[in-house]
């Protein structure tokens, strides 16, 4: 009778794991419900939080080519599975973590490649894409902006020098009968 239920819960589990970014197991022992909402909360648009049967998602992981995460299938286990950006939910989970050590990173899953609980921590230690996206944004503009202004340069200079000739002519013009200052001090 239980079948039925169980097939249909691998194939939506199943889908999760196939659509997903990336999956993030975690132990969740201790946390109250308010909690975990929270967590939810956390967590952002881009991941759904879901508390997971092992044996059941361990069957959906592996349907869905992921055969990584079998030795992460014990005790309670809770999934976030992210469809965004995985820095933002990375960062979500070890902020809450920090505020609520009951809540225990194993593992998980990115694009496919297996990731241990210390490499989520660094992925959450990343600034988010945006940011990257901005930080490379500003050193073309950079880059840019120097090249111009060593393109421009040249002309700077000419315009300069042409502007002291110009003047030292009018100069030269002006006082006809007496040297200019500069040839002055030139004799």
């Amino acid at each position: 009778m239980a079948r039925p239920d169980k097939a249909a819960a691998v194939a939506e589990l199943t889908e999760q794991f196939r659509s997903s970014n990336a999956a993030v197991l975690t132990e969740y022992r201790g946390l109250t419900v308010a909690q975990l909402k929270e967590l939810r909360r956390s967590l952002g648009a881009n991941a759904q939080y879901a508390v997971v049967k092992n044996t059941l998602t361990k069957i959906a992981a592996n349907e869905a080519g992921i055969n990584t995460l079998d030795d992460l299938f014990a005790g309670p286990t809770a999934v976030a599975f992210v469809t965004g950006d995985p820095v933002e939910s990375a960062k979500g989970l070890r902020d809450f973590a920090k505020d609520n050590p009951n809540l225990v990173i194993k593992g998980g899953v990115l694009d496919g490649k297996a990731l241990s609980a210390d490499e989520f921590k660094k992925l959450a230690d990343l600034e988010s894409r945006e940011v990257l996206l901005a930080k490379v944004a500003g050193g073309i503009k950079a880059s840019m902006a120097k090249a111009a202004a060593t393109f421009q340069a040249p002309l700077s200079e000419f315009v300069r020098t042409a502007d002291a000739l110009r003047a030292k002519r009018e100069a030269e013009q002006g006082g006809a009968g007496t040297p200019a200052p500069a040839e002055a001090d030139a004799e």
